[in-house]
């Protein structure tokens, strides 16, 4: 094994740290931030700023005891089609407040199962953000989909509104890890799915994989890798799975006693980004995989990568506008945070009540440190300020997983799977005995 190749590291692998897919991280979000501070906010923004809108659909057709989703299990479709009455609604208020010289650049649909909606339903939903936004020609519109609830007639309504990326949930290839996580699907149904997407046009296909699941061994974790790079997935997403059953119930149906032990979790991790890379995906970011040609390997080659709560992005917006139930919004001074019960939700928007229920502001200075971390988890080095409590990363130094050199700190090869850990030390407001995260690795 090379010198610098990443290895188990237990007080790494095992510490509990913010995702940083926001800054403040979500933890910090309070119940004193409501639709008034986001509507002043909007009137603060720069002019013809760029914006990106996502899409909440909360519903599934089954529970995948994985999940750490908003998502719920309609008993009838009619729950459904109440949401949808609200959420045509929220995308006209909503719309209302946003700076009318923006232009609508990324769109993103996400669950639950956004393949919950009928034909017509998905229809109705990108008509009406195209009448109330202003959406680019070129705007990338992606949408999160279930395999096994995707025909046909949907794939079509998808792309006759403009769908261009489509992200097929994968996790593994096992039928007994399927078992164990109460998500039965063949291989043959997630190739159906990417063939009918193609048919259609939508050429861009995103996977997802995950370790850490009952029962996965790196065996496992390798051929999945390798059916997923079969299949020509454009980028994968590697995902570790958070056991978290004290905020997802329905987590307690998995056997703990089946759950990889820290280092296997490692060694399936290392394992999956061994085998992409042999398969000729470029890493990008620390759980992100793309093929060379991809917009998101080229902005990792060139320095414009972002982050945000759907993970890496060519997003390059200032202002991000969630829509429907749990949807979080933000902009330079914020976020916010909506009501993540679809009744609550529904209810709320169609009585013209407030259906943000959470969210935080963020000052100058937050904004700065959100900036570096930002660069840490995109590009793997950030500027070392004056003031940075550097003695916080000195066991990081002393163990060759990062270096200080002309004034920037920097994740060498072996402490890249850590590079979440070094962003919590140079987060002036972390404080990992506080709150409950999930683990770096």
């Amino acid at each position: 094994m090379p010198d610098d190749a990443p290895r188990f590291i237990a007080k790494y692998a095992l510490e509990a740290v913010p995702r940083y897919t926001s800054y403040p991280p979500a933890t910090k979000f309070h119940g004193k931030v409501g639709l008034a501070d986001w509507q002043r906010w909007m009137t603060q923004q720069d002019k013809n700023p760029a914006l990106s809108i996502y899409v909440h659909i909360p519903f599934c057709k089954s529970m995948c005891w994985y999940c750490g989703c908003h998502t719920t299990i309609p008993n009838a479709h009619r729950r459904v089609e109440h949401y949808l009455a609200a959420l045509d609604i929220d995308i006209r208020r909503r719309a209302e407040s946003a700076p009318p010289d923006g232009r609508v650049c990324h769109i993103h649909f996400g669950g639950g199962s956004p393949d919950m909606l009928k034909p017509e339903e998905f229809r109705a939903v990108m008509q009406q953000i195209r009448a109330s936004f202003n959406v680019a020609p070129d705007a990338e519109i992606a949408v999160e989909l279930d395999p096994r609830g995707l025909d046909s007639e949907l794939c079509q309504a998808m792309a006759q509104t403009g769908v261009n990326r489509a992200s097929l949930g994968v996790q593994d290839i096992s039928h007994e890890v399927q078992k164990l996580i109460h998500r039965i699907q063949p291989l043959e149904i997630v190739q159906a799915a990417a063939d009918k997407l193609r048919a259609v046009g939508i050429s861009a296909i995103n996977m997802d994989m995950m370790y850490g699941l009952p029962a996965q061994s790196v065996a496992r974790v390798c051929e999945t890798a390798n059916a997923i790079a079969g299949m020509g997935a454009d980028r994968v997403s590697v995902f570790g799975y958070a056991h978290v059953p004290w905020f997802k119930k329905h987590q307690r149906a998995i056997p703990e006693e089946r759950l990889p032990g820290a280092a296997e979790r490692f060694d399936q991790m290392l394992a999956a980004n061994h085998t992409l890379s042999e398969a000729g995906y470029e890493r990008i970011g620390f759980d992100h995989f793309a093929r060379p040609a991809d917009p998101l390997a080229r902005a990792a080659r060139d320095g414009s990568l972002r982050r945000n709560f759907q993970g890496y992005t060519t997003d390059p917006s200032t202002i991000l506008i969630g829509l429907g139930a749990s949807a979080i919004s933000e902009c330079p001074q914020g976020y916010v945070q909506t009501e993540p019960n679809p009744v609550r939700y529904a209810n709320a928007v169609t009585s013209n009540a407030d259906m943000i229920v959470r969210g935080v502001g963020r000052s100058m200075a937050q904004q700065a440190v959100a900036s570096r971390i930002a660069n840490l988890l995109c590009q793997f080095e950030t500027e070392v300020e004056p003031g940075d409590p550097v003695d916080l990363a000195k066991d990081m130094l002393a163990e060759a997983l990062v270096r200080i050199d002309d004034g920037r700190i920097t994740l060498t090869e072996a402490g890249r799977p850590y590079v979440r850990n070094l962003a919590a030390r140079i987060d002036p407001a972390f404080r990992s005995t506080t709150e409950q995260h999930s683990v770096a690795v």
